[in-house]
């Protein structure tokens, strides 16, 4: 649950950015499987978003929930994030069976699996999108990864108030510094973004609700971004830019007085099942390739795939969120995965 304090209410402007964000990502992926090779810099900003939110809900929402001093927190953090590496672990453990019998069949030797496990684990080289990753669902290891390390670093935190600021810079001067001498470490670049999103989550939400209330001047400023990397392309600076912009913006269009329509009701109800969201619209687009393998006209598979990628991801976190609500067997069941 979404919480500002203990006593207060889902954010549902914050729940509205983060279903946005899943109904993006099932675009970027439908790209990727669907349209094939294309300049994806404009949507560079989707999967650093993901971990810069999941930084601005430790600080925003645990730390308000549970108190920097309580000493229950950095082993629910733990917890969540090893919960999160073992959900990415078997995802990829079940998508590599279901797809043997292929090249992926062949058993790699011993120094192969040790750079596969470096580049996934430490590295970060399954960031990307297309069909030929490594794995999938790679999003799932730096949010991890961020959740462990906030775990660690609220030890000190409770020593010296910075501490998440100093990390913060030091992840940043490294990931600025490797990509100076040309080399990227996805990973670590992710990670600075989602203790940026720490520091951002530390600012009261009324702040917050404040600070995007400049429409005119979000606007001018992304159209400025989006000419920046149309002329130089995503540089690590850029990219950070554009998830504060493209956040910032998306958040000002959740805020509503009033009851929601139907549109943006759905849209908060994929946020609060963001992760669910994320992991099923992969797996959904997956099985859609291989359905629409076999159909020659190029337009119906467009077309038919288009549709059925954001019908049956909306479909499948409407049915999660009736059936926890109608079975305490699965309400149980999704808190113990996901919560």
């Amino acid at each position: 649950m979404i919480l500002t304090s203990r006593n207060t209410q889902r954010n549902s402007a914050l729940d509205f950015t983060k279903g946005a964000l899943v109904l993006i990502m099932v675009l970027y992926h439908w790209l990727n499987y669907f349209w094939g090779p294309h300049d994806n810099r404009y949507l560079r900003f989707l999967t650093p978003s993901f971990i810069f939110i999941s930084g601005f809900i430790i600080s925003n929402v645990y730390f308000s929930k549970y108190g920097v001093s309580d000493p229950q927190l950095p082993k629910r953090l733990i917890q969540r994030g090893l919960k999160i590496l073992g959900v990415f672990a078997l995802l990829n453990v079940t998508r590599n069976f279901l797809m043997r019998g292929g090249a992926q069949d062949q058993v790699a030797p011993a120094e192969s699996l040790g750079k596969r496990f470096i580049d996934i684990y430490l590295i970060g080289n399954g960031v990307g999108g297309g069909q030929a990753k490594a794995v999938a669902f790679f999003i799932l290891v730096p949010i991890s990864y961020l959740l462990i390390l906030s775990a660690l670093l609220l030890l000190l935190a409770r020593v010296y108030r910075y501490t998440f600021h100093i990390a913060c810079l030091l992840f940043l001067l490294c990931a600025v510094v490797s990509n100076i001498v040309g080399v990227e470490v996805p990973s670590l670049e992710l990670l600075a973004i989602g203790l940026l999103g720490v520091i951002a989550g530390y600012a009261p939400i009324e702040k917050v609700n404040a600070a995007v209330r400049h429409p005119v001047l979000l606007a001018a400023a992304y159209i400025t971004y989006l000419g920046a990397i149309s002329i130089w392309n995503v540089s690590y600076p850029l990219q950070v830019l554009g998830v504060y912009l493209s956040l910032m913006i998306i958040y000002l269009l959740g805020q509503h007085d009033g009851e929601p329509n139907n549109f943006r009701g759905t849209v908060v109800l994929l946020g609060k099942y963001s992760l669910l969201g994320y992991i099923s619209q992969i797996a959904i687009l997956q099985i859609l390739r291989v359905i629409f393998n076999h159909v020659e006209s190029e337009n119906t598979v467009l077309g038919l795939s288009f549709v059925s990628a954001f019908v049956l991801t909306i479909l499948s976190i409407e049915l999660v969120d009736r059936a926890r609500s109608q079975s305490k067997t699965v309400d149980r069941l999704y808190r113990a995965v996901f919560a």
